[in-house]
């Protein structure tokens, strides 16, 4: 490097003396071997270049570029509208289509407290999400007595009038609808006393009573009797009264009936909701599968109720072939329908157990004792268990209302699938054999791989892993409940495409301003009149702007043709 000395003070300023013409006394460092540093075009230069024919031809294909971008992203908008999938109606819902229903048949053994003792419950009842309570029956009769029948008094043993009503009140300010049973003779297995006749003026009667008290519903035993008496019609027509704010349902079950039979009876009865005992665990994979296609294909899932407990039938612990009770949740959940559950079935209770043991899940058993202490976690596995099985379906519409899709079975377990326009799909795998089952799912719109929602084998399907469908593996005794996203492959190539444009178009536009943004900020040149190459300014070679212009126009024509190019 060299050092300069020059004066401090500007010579501009100085006067022109002998003293003055001598080298100043400032130092500056000069590089050695310094080339001369391009600082761009000063703005009188810029604004005399900008109004040459060239530049006028680039800003004009700029502003056409920018419209075509802009009208290309008007048509992008367009087809992204047009391909886009439109979202299905939802179906009609009514009360017990949103959640579980709830069977308490035997009150006072429910409650010592009988009816006050179901109300002080209906917390616990809410926060399994049930939607419908089944009461009863609550009514006062005498075995085989049908002159000691009376559906509209409720008997002594289980509460007054009075604590019903206040009952009802509570329920319907947690959003629990209560539906009465009035199963005449309750007492025997004739539940029509043998003069079906005489009883359904009796219930005509008693439905009206029991109604304008505020009941969500009445429910019906062994409809195959009462539907073929006179009376019937003005029973059904009761019903298709409804009041400002909610319907209210006729059910009423059936069993041992099959799917042909059953869609015959729901036809014949016209009521809001129909359970059956299907489907039946002792019968083959197939054939239960055959059964639910039918009972579906038939008829709207609004009007179908699934139940494989009650006093006929035993509690869902209980039944045979003896599987854990979880894989019956499951399955009773995610069938397309209602699902009904007798109280008890959300913690495993067997038949003969006190339903006391319920509320005592909550105290802490004496570690002595180890059978209480192992029996009373179990119960509370399976009520969690329940209880997001319960949650799932109440946010899920695959599994609310979708769509029923029968993908395998065998003679011990049952594969389907629950799907809802653009919602997560859901796949139910059970088997309840003893054997390990491999599921061949071959469907060409099945994912590789599908996420693991809930599980009863944690050890080998873990919540929220991922699983190959190809060959589903699912061991003796076991159930999984996997999803997968809704994908519409078109949609996301549209979609694809015009963020591509954008990106492409909007890259060279910053690229045109960062480059102006560089000139703009760039030093100015020394006061020479010409440059090192001995050009006067005006008429310095401007090949090296031009240039870097066309790139940026080039650039962005390429982003337009490659659009259109890839546009489906």
């Amino acid at each position: 490097m060299k050092d300069l000395e020059l004066k401090e003070m500007d010579q501009e300023k100085q006067l022109m003396t002998r003293e003055t013409q001598k080298n100043g006394c400032v130092k500056v460092t000069v590089p050695e071997n310094a080339g001369m540093k391009y600082t761009g075009l000063s703005k009188d230069e810029l604004i005399k270049v900008a109004g040459t024919a060239g530049w006028i031809r680039t800003r004009r294909a700029l502003l056409v570029l920018f419209w075509l971008g802009w009208v290309g992203m008007l048509a992008g908008a367009v087809v992204l509208i047009i391909q886009a999938p439109r979202c299905k109606p939802i179906p009609e819902m009514n009360w017990w289509n949103e959640g579980p229903l709830y069977q308490i048949s035997d009150v006072k053994a429910f409650s010592e407290k009988g009816l006050k003792g179901v109300e002080e419950q209906l917390d616990y009842l809410n926060q399994m999400k049930v939607k419908g309570l089944v009461l009863g029956p609550i009514h006062t009769v005498q075995e085989n007595q049908l002159h000691m029948l009376n559906l509209v008094r409720v008997k002594p043993e289980v509460g007054t009038e009075s604590d019903l009503e206040s009952l009802l009140n509570q329920a319907h300010k947690k959003g629990i609808s209560v539906v009465l049973n009035l199963t005449p003779n309750y007492e025997n297995d004739s539940v029509w006393f043998n003069n079906v006749t005489a009883v359904a003026e009796k219930i005509r009667e008693a439905c009206t009573y029991w109604l304008k008290k505020g009941f969500g519903g009445i429910f019906l035993p062994d409809l195959g009797d009462i539907i073929n008496t006179d009376s019937w019609p003005s029973i059904h027509a009761i019903f298709n009264k409804t009041d400002e704010t909610k319907k209210v349902a006729l059910m009423g079950s059936v069993t041992r009936l099959s799917a042909d039979d059953f869609t015959l009876m729901l036809n014949q009865s016209g009521v809001d909701l129909l359970l059956t005992g299907l489907p039946d665990p002792a019968e083959s994979g197939e054939k239960q599968a055959q059964e639910i296609k039918k009972l579906y294909s038939s008829h709207r899932q609004l009007n179908l109720g699934w139940s494989m407990s009650g006093p006929s039938l035993g509690s869902l612990a209980s039944r045979r072939p003896a599987v854990p009770v979880r894989l019956y949740q499951m399955l009773l959940f995610t069938l397309p329908g209602t699902p009904v559950f007798s109280a008890g079935d959300e913690v495993g209770l067997k038949t003969g157990e006190k339903p006391q043991i319920m509320w005592d899940l909550e105290n802490p058993v004496e570690e002595k004792n180890a059978a209480a202490k192992t029996r009373q976690e179990e119960c509370i596995a399976v009520r969690k268990f329940f209880k997001t099985l319960s949650d799932l379906r109440g946010r899920e519409r695959s599994l609310l209302h979708g769509e029923y899709v029968s993908l395998y079975s065998s003679d011990s377990s049952l594969a389907f699938r629950r799907l809802w326009d653009q919602s997560d799909r859901f796949l139910t795998a059970i088997n309840w054999g003893n054997d390990t089952v491999t599921m061949n799912l071959t469907p060409s719109d099945l994912p590789a791989q599908a996420q693991v929602r809930l599980t009863t084998d944690t050890e080998k399907l873990a919540v929220d892993s991922m699983v190959s469908l190809e060959k589903l593996q699912i061991g003796p005794k076991q159930a999984v409940l996997l999803s997968y996203p809704y994908a519409d492959l078109g949609f996301v190539q549209a979609l694809s495409s015009v963020a591509l444009f954008l990106y492409l178009l909007f890259s060279s536009l910053l690229l045109n301003k960062r480059d102006e943004r560089e000139r703009h900020n760039a030093p100015s040149r020394p006061v020479d009149d010409h440059n090192d190459k001995g050009f006067k300014r005006s008429e310095e070679p401007r090949e090296d702007c031009r240039t870097e212009k066309l790139t940026i126009t080039n650039a962005s024509a390429e982003s337009l043709y490659v659009f259109l190019s890839i546009l489906p």
